[in-house]
């Protein structure tokens, strides 16, 4: 017996806490009786579940590692009809991205349908961390990096140490890599907007121990046995 939330997040309905918004909406039924309370527990195996009146299905679980393009929106649809991140990957099963990168930051993103992964990376108590190649405008400061070092008050709260690694600066424009592990909406754009750098370009270099490699924007793979592994281990999460 599984919790049903794990259930519908390993058929690749959504990410756990999305299932779990499901389930609380009433849009969720075991063998014909809804069912709205947390943790209810299930057999995959001889329970009919469905959501919103539709069977769910165990589809073969897949990992997809997209070097994402500037212009592309990290959604699964767009009402205002830009392209997405799902228009680019061809693939049957019904992926959505881990965590976002807005539509002007390129760069590399992690794509799945196994949700209890998906919520493992995703929860701040693993701080996976994320490595961004970051070009602002002006001439940045050792002290405006130390601050983006050690932490930015931001509307939201003052951000989590970062590492930051200068490339090259100049009156116009600064280059550094900056390495985080907090998800919050936009960060790495509000923290150089902070010390008064506004963000030129900004491209995710590095996701956990993932690298691009040789792919070029627009082009994607999927992660290999020993890379979902590991992946597994730093989600904290049981591979079944």
């Amino acid at each position: 017996m599984e919790r049903l939330q794990k259930v519908l997040a390993q058929a690749g309905v959504a990410s756990r806490r999305k299932c779990e918004e499901l389930i609380a909406a009433g849009l969720v039924a075991v063998n014909g009786t809804v069912v709205t309370e947390l943790g209810t527990k299930v057999d995959p195996a001889t329970d009919r579940i469905t959501v919103k009146g539709k069977p769910i299905e165990k589809e073969t679980l897949v990992y997809i590692l997209l070097n994402k393009p500037v212009g592309v929106v990290t959604t699964a649809s767009d009402p205002e009809g830009r392209r997405t991140v799902i228009d680019i990957i061809n693939v049957r099963e019904r992926v959505f991205p881990v965590g976002r990168l807005d539509m002007n930051t390129s760069g590399l993103l992690l794509l799945t349908n196994d949700g209890e992964l998906s919520n493992g990376l995703m929860h701040p108590r693993h701080e996976v961390d994320k490595l961004y190649r970051t070009e602002v405008k002006g001439w940045i400061s050792d002290e405006s990096l130390s601050r983006l070092e050690n932490g930015v008050m931001l509307d939201d709260g003052i951000t989590a140490p970062a590492k930051v690694s200068l490339i090259k600066r100049a009156p116009s424009t600064s280059l550094f890599d900056i390495t985080i592990h907090e998800g919050r909406n936009r960060q790495i754009r509000r923290m150089c907007e902070a010390v008064g750098h506004p963000v030129l370009k900004l491209k995710r270099l590095q996701l956990a121990f993932l690298t691009m490699g040789e792919l070029q924007p627009g082009e994607w793979r999927y992660l290999t046995k020993q890379e979902v592994s590991q992946l597994y281990r730093i989600a904290g999460v049981s591979q079944n």
